[in-house]
């Protein structure tokens, strides 16, 4: 009984600061009042707006189709329901453990009871001769979209460095806004770092078609221009431009967390309570590195899901509950009319089964397994599939190859 009234008086009395406004923030501010943390909650972000969807930054909020407000992870209303205090515009520069405070901008001090570093990432730069002439811009925030959107204009010509996700989806928009879009990747296909070369060579085809040129095995070393981009160069070639928009990858934004001497490897380090090496302080979503109990393997995941699910289990964690991160990772892209859905992680399988016929069709699955069994997959315009495979890689379940590959054969008794 006395431990229980310990922790209520701590949860009324200590302050939880959230650093970063991102995914991770914007689920973990209010499922701390949801799990019981009565004390102050405060989220600071360097950025000016709420918790915004990264992901429509690319899509459709690029090409004006949604606005700020659309794009928003919650409304305003939802974090005044929960007590959440924001101090948008403000950045931390450095932690101080033993005191337990963050000091700001200005030399203000915040102190903190726990604290959640949901800082995901930053951009990966080139650095390239002309890479800071204007016109050159990379695509991570709403400031970044803002800058790109009046070079957008029928006619004009984009080059897009990098044929990931990003590269691809910012193709896309651009080529449905008019532009003569060009994509260049210096790895042999385009997504060859997430997907199989049979989805490759259809995203490829489906680009091409649109009119998209890429062209796979090209690095660029540099950019030419005057008062602005003119011209990307990759070695003796290169390509006009009016604009120029690198998608070359990001990185953990871990400076904060290596300056505090916290554990960091290819992202801030944290436990199955997405506890950092200091136990009073968490970390969520694009810039941890944690270990995977589906896949049993350390990962750091670029996804909505995984900041959502890490955000849960710091709610849970910190208000003195028991929780641990077990989730199959997902990911999707929206290119053209392609709704792309990607459940697991491909890395280490051993053979495909393709469900549908990714030559003929733009509705298609493409399993990945791994001894027989499902560790991912990537459904095109095939939702259902998605679904089924979520489930199927969480179960850890050995599958019939031909009746996987037959269309005709209802999910469910793969299941069986």
């Amino acid at each position: 009984m006395a431990a229980k009234l310990n922790l209520s008086r701590r949860l009324v009395s200590e302050t939880f600061v959230i650093v970063g406004a991102g995914h991770a923030a914007a689920m973990l501010a209010p499922a701390l009042r949801q799990q019981g943390w009565q004390g102050k909650i405060i989220v600071v972000s360097a950025e000016d707006s709420m918790p915004y969807n990264r992901p429509p930054l690319s899509k459709d909020f690029l090409a004006g189709e949604k606005t700020l407000e659309q794009i928003l992870i919650r409304p305003a209303a939802v974090y005044e329901k929960a007590e959440v205090a924001f101090r948008l515009g403000a950045r931390v520069r450095a932690i101080d453990r033993d005191k337990k405070t963050l000091r700001m901008d200005g030399g203000e001090t915040l102190p903190y009871d726990k604290l959640a570093l949901t800082t995901g990432a930053v951009v990966r730069k080139l650095a390239l001769p002309g890479a800071d002439l204007p016109g050159v811009f990379y695509l991570r925030d709403l400031q970044d979209v803002a800058r790109i959107r009046p070079h957008i204009r029928p006619g004009a010509k984009a080059v897009i460095v990098g044929g990931g996700y990003i590269g691809l989806e910012t193709a896309a928009v651009l080529n449905k806004k008019g532009m003569d879009v060009v994509v260049l990747e210096m790895m042999k296909r385009v997504l060859q770092r997430v997907t199989a070369p049979a989805l490759s060579a259809f995203y490829a085809r489906a680009h091409g078609e649109a009119g998209v040129a890429i062209h796979c095995g090209v690095g660029v070393t540099g950019f030419q221009g005057q008062d602005k981009v003119e011209k990307v160069l990759c070695g003796e070639r290169e390509f006009a431009a009016d604009l120029a928009i690198i998608g070359v990858g990001v990185l953990p934004n871990t400076a904060l967390a290596q300056a505090a001497g916290l554990r960091v490897d290819n992202g801030v380090v944290v436990n199955g309570q997405a506890q950092t090496s200091d136990p009073d302080i968490f970390a969520a979503g694009d810039c941890t590195w944690h270990h995977n109990p589906v896949y049993d393997r350390w990962v750091r995941l670029e996804s909505v899901q995984n900041a959502s699910e890490q955000a849960r289990v710091v709610a849970v964690a910190a208000c003195g509950k028991e929780a641990n991160y077990h989730a199959v990772p997902w990911f999707w892209s929206d290119q053209y009319d392609l709704l792309l859905q990607i459940a697991g992680l491909s890395q280490g399988y051993d053979e495909i089964v393709t469900r549908g016929d990714p030559e003929a069709s733009r509705r298609f699955a493409a399993f990945y397994l791994k001894d027989g069994k499902v560790i991912a997959m990537d459904a095109v315009n095939r939702p259902q599939e998605f679904m089924f495979a979520r489930k199927l890689i969480a179960a850890g379940g050995a599958v019939d190859k031909a009746k996987l590959a037959d269309e005709e054969t209802p999910l469910k008794e793969l299941s069986q």
